[in-house]
């Protein structure tokens, strides 16, 4: 009943997903950016829902306060504590070895705000983990949820990174500065 809504409102706005869901894909880490809007968060539900698809998410552990968890639960939300990003690689590794079907969406800037360097947890959590990279734009231009093809990662984290940076420059929304400095240099920068 709430996908319906979501869908509904996603449709009514005007949103349209560009790119086909990986169906035959058991597990995979959806990674979203550029993460520019707390409307992201709107938009990616309206398109999972629109997508019929199940897709969780990682949140900051502060919107699961006593009165919304609940909210960002029945979302698919899991609460990430940022401060204590240590463990956070193998916890999730773990997470996906337990589990027959995982799919769960990561924004690897870590923030809505500029930034000059991606975290690179995403990179290592799919390749221990040995699942793809679901690649997917917020193209606020076109009022697009755009999703490229599995990325499977080799291990080779540059010409991994390629890919993945050549993507988001195809994306039409401004650019953070982590993918000017990539389109400038042609090199990846990671924290």
């Amino acid at each position: 009943m709430l996908n319906s809504f979501f869908a509904f409102l996603y449709r009514l706005s005007g949103w349209k997903v560009i790119g086909t869901p990986p169906r035959a894909t058991p597990k995979a880490i959806w990674v979203g950016a550029p993460h520019h809007s707390n409307w992201d968060l709107i938009i990616s539900i309206g398109a999972r829902a629109t997508m019929r698809f199940n897709i969780g998410f990682f949140a900051k552990n502060e919107l699961f306060t006593w009165y919304a968890a609940w909210f960002f639960k029945a979302l698919g939300g899991y609460p990430v504590d940022r401060r204590r990003a240590g463990n956070l690689v193998d916890a999730v590794v773990d997470t996906f070895r337990q589990n027959e079907t995982m799919h769960i969406a990561i924004t690897p800037e870590g923030t809505r705000s500029d930034v000059g360097s991606l975290r690179s947890g995403f990179y290592y959590m799919a390749l221990k983990a040995g699942v793809p990279l679901i690649l997917v734009g917020f193209d606020y231009t076109r009022k697009a949820f755009v999703i490229r093809e599995p990325l499977h990662l080799t291990g080779d984290i540059e010409k991994d990174m390629k890919h993945f940076c050549d993507f988001y420059l195809s994306i039409q929304t401004p650019p953070k500065t982590w993918l000017t400095t990539y389109q400038q240099t042609g090199k990846i920068p990671f924290q």
